[in-house]
C-alpha cells in the first residue's frame, strides 16, 4: 500500500471506531455533579434530568457537591475520566472563581469541554420602598448626589448579586457600599426590613416581594427585556448602554471527552430544553432556557471571563 492510501485507510478506521463508540454510548447511568440541593445549579441539573433518559436511554444520577463556591464540584469533574459518564452542571462561578483566587485546582478553559449553555437568570434591581427613587436614572442620580451613603446587600464574594452591582458602579460611576451576606435570602430579608437599601437580586427570589409591595423594582440586568420581569426596562435601556449581567448555567464534560459524545449530549440536552413543558418549569422558578452549540457556549465563557476580569481587577476584589 502506498503512504497516501495508508493515511486514508487509517483515517477511515478512526472515524469508524469513533462512530461505533458514540453509538454504544451511553451504556450506564451518567453521573452529574452539581452544587448543594435546592439551588439554581441543582434545579437546572434535575429539570434536565427529568427528560434526558428518554433521549439518551440512560438516566442522570445527581451528585450534589456543594462548597468552595463550586470549586469542589468542578475539581471532581476536571479529574474524572473523559468518557462522558461524569458531567458538571454549574453556573458562572466555575469561571469566575479563578479570577478571584490564586489556588483554584482547575483551569476553566483547559480542563472542561463545554457541552451547552443550558439556561440563564437575570437579576432584578430592587430597592426598599422608602428609598426616594422610582427609576434607574433616579437611583443613579441619588447615588451620585450622596456618594458612599447608599448601601447594597449581596450574597458571597463573586456571586451574581455582588458582581452585577460592581459592574453597575463602574459603568454608572457611583459609590455604593456593599453589605455582604453568606447567602441571598438574608440579604433580601434585610432589604425588606430597610437595613440595606438596594439589591441586584435574582429575578425569581424577589418577584413575590415586588408583587406584595415590600420591594420596588427598577430594572432587569439582562441585555433584553425578560419574561421573568415583565414590564421592567433593562439597565442598558434605562441609562447604561451595554450593561448586561446574568447568571449563566451550563453543562460541561471533562476535557478530551470524544467530540462524538459531546455532540450527542449537546443534541439531547438542547432537544430537552426546547420542550415547552421544560421551558415552563424553568420559568416558574425564575430561569430562562437557552440551548447552544459547544462552540457558542465556549465563546460566551471566554467573553464573560474577559469582561468580569476587568470588573474584578478595577474593584480590587479578592477572596
Amino acid at each position: 500500500m502506498n503512504p497516501p492510501f495508508l493515511a486514508a485507510w487509517s483515517c477511515a478506521l478512526s472515524l469508524a471506531a469513533g462512530a461505533a463508540f458514540a453509538q454504544s454510548y451511553p451504556t450506564k447511568p451518567i453521573r452529574v455533579v452539581t452544587s448543594e440541593p435546592g439551588g439554581g445549579n441543582d434545579l437546572t441539573a434535575r429539570t434536565i434530568g427529568q427528560a434526558i433518559a428518554g433521549r439518551l436511554g440512560q438516566p442522570w444520577v445527581i451528585d450534589n457537591r456543594g462548597g468552595a463556591g463550586g470549586a469542589i464540584a468542578a475539581e471532581i469533574v476536571a479529574r474524572a475520566p473523559p468518557d462522558g459518564y461524569t458531567l458538571l452542571v454549574y453556573a458562572s462561578n466555575i469561571w469566575i472563581i479563578p479570577l478571584l483566587r490564586s489556588n483554584v485546582p482547575y483551569d476553566p478553559i483547559r480542563d472542561f469541554a463545554p457541552i451547552t449553555w443550558a439556561a440563564r437568570s437575570p437579576n432584578t434591581v430592587v430597592v426598599h420602598p422608602a428609598l426616594p427613587v422610582k427609576s434607574l436614572p433616579e437611583l443613579i442620580a441619588l447615588a451620585r448626589a450622596r456618594p458612599g451613603e447608599l448601601n447594597y446587600g449581596s450574597g458571597g464574594t463573586g456571586s451574581s448579586t455582588h458582581l452585577s452591582v460592581e459592574l453597575f458602579k463602574s459603568m454608572a460611576k457611583v459609590d455604593i457600599l456593599r453589605v455582604p451576606y453568606k447567602a441571598n435570602a438574608p440579604a433580601i430579608n434585610d432589604l425588606m426590613g430597610g437595613r440595606v437599601q438596594v439589591m441586584f437580586a435574582t429575578a425569581g427570589s424577589v418577584t413575590p416581594h415586588i408583587k406584595s409591595g415590600r420591594l420596588r423594582a427598577l430594572a432587569v440586568t439582562s441585555a433584553e427585556p425578560s419574561p421573568l420581569a415583565p414590564g421592567l426596562p433593562t439597565v442598558a435601556s434605562a441609562g447604561l448602554p451595554g450593561y448586561e449581567s446574568i447568571s449563566i448555567y451550563g453543562v460541561f464534560a471533562p476535557s478530551k471527552t470524544p467530540e462524538s459524545i459531546v455532540r450527542q449530549l449537546n443534541q439531547a440536552i438542547v432537544a430537552v430544553l426546547s420542550q415547552p413543558e421544560i421551558r415552563e418549569l424553568f420559568l416558574n422558578v425564575g430561569v430562562e432556557t437557552v440551548g447552544s452549540t459547544p462552540e457558542q457556549f465556549g465563546a460566551v465563557i471566554r467573553a464573560d471571563m474577559t469582561r468580569m476580569a476587568k470588573v474584578i481587577k478595577d474593584a480590587g476584589i479578592r477572596e
